[in-house]
C-alpha cells in the first residue's frame, strides 16, 4: 500500500532522456497535451495494482490544475488528497499525516498546469503508439530521482483511461480508470484536508 504514494514522492529514475520524436509522435503528444489542458475535472472508480500484484479499488477525483483526491475503499487505510500545494498522504492504521511537495512528485505532472511535455520543467522520457494507444512518459525535469509517470490514452475517443509510475528498482504502480465521468462539478471541499489534532506528521516537508 505504501509503495503507491513513495512511487509517487521519491523515487530514482536512471533512465536516459528519450530520442527525437518521429512526427506521428510528436503529433500524439501535441494531442496529449490539448487534451491534458481541457481536462477539467474527473471523477471515476479505479483500480490500483501494485507491485507485488495485490490490487486496490475507490474513487478518484480531480481538477486540473492541482487537485485531486484518492479515496480507497475499506479495509484499506488510506487516503490521497493534493491540494494544489501539497501531496497528503494519510495512514489511518498508524494515524500518520505525510505532505510532499506536489511539485516535487510525478503527481505534479498530472495536475500540472499549462500541461506541456517540451516545457523545461519537464523531462519527456518517451512515447509508444500503440493500436488503440497513445502511452506518454515524462518526469519532472529538476530532479528526475521523484520517480516517472506514464500517461496511457485510449485512441478512439483521446481520453485519459491509466497512468503508471515507475521506481528505480523497476517497479510499478497502475492505476487504471474505470467507467470514468469527465466534467461536471465536484465540490471544491473534497480536496481540503483537516488534519486531526491527535495524528502524527513524520515526513513534512517543504516547512521552513
Amino acid at each position: 500500500m505504501h509503495k503507491f504514494i513513495l512511487s509517487l514522492a521519491a523515487l530514482a529514475v536512471l533512465s536516459p532522456p528519450a530520442a527525437a520524436l518521429t512526427a506521428a509522435e510528436t503529433a500524439a503528444v501535441k494531442r496529449a497535451e490539448a487534451y491534458m489542458n481541457s481536462l477539467g475535472n474527473l471523477q471515476s472508480r479505479f483500480i490500483q495494482v501494485n507491485p507485488d500484484g495485490s490490487s486496490h479499488e475507490g474513487e478518484l477525483f480531480v481538477a486540473r490544475p492541482g487537485k485531486m483526491r484518492i479515496n480507497y475503499d475499506p479495509p484499506t487505510p488510506m487516503l490521497v488528497v493534493a491540494d494544489g500545494t501539497w501531496l497528503i498522504y494519510v495512514d489511518k492504521d498508524v494515524n500518520e499525516t505525510s505532505y510532499l511537495d506536489l511539485n516535487d512528485t510525478p503527481a505534479g505532472l498530472l495536475l500540472k498546469p499549462n500541461m506541456s511535455f517540451t516545457d523545461k520543467a519537464v523531462q519527456l522520457k518517451g512515447v509508444k503508439l500503440g493500436k488503440n494507444t497513445v502511452e506518454i512518459t515524462a518526469a519532472q525535469a529538476k530532479d528526475p530521482a521523484t520517480g516517472q509517470l506514464t500517461f496511457v490514452f485510449s485512441d478512439a475517443p483521446f481520453e485519459l483511461r491509466q497512468w503508471r509510475v515507475l521506481d528505480a528498482q523497476k517497479q510499478e504502480v497502475a492505476v487504471t480508470l474505470m467507467e470514468p465521468k469527465y466534467g461536471g462539478k465536484i465540490d471544491p471541499k473534497i480536496f481540503q484536508y483537516q488534519k486531526p489534532d491527535d495524528a502524527r506528521d513524520p515526513d513534512r516537508r517543504g516547512d521552513d
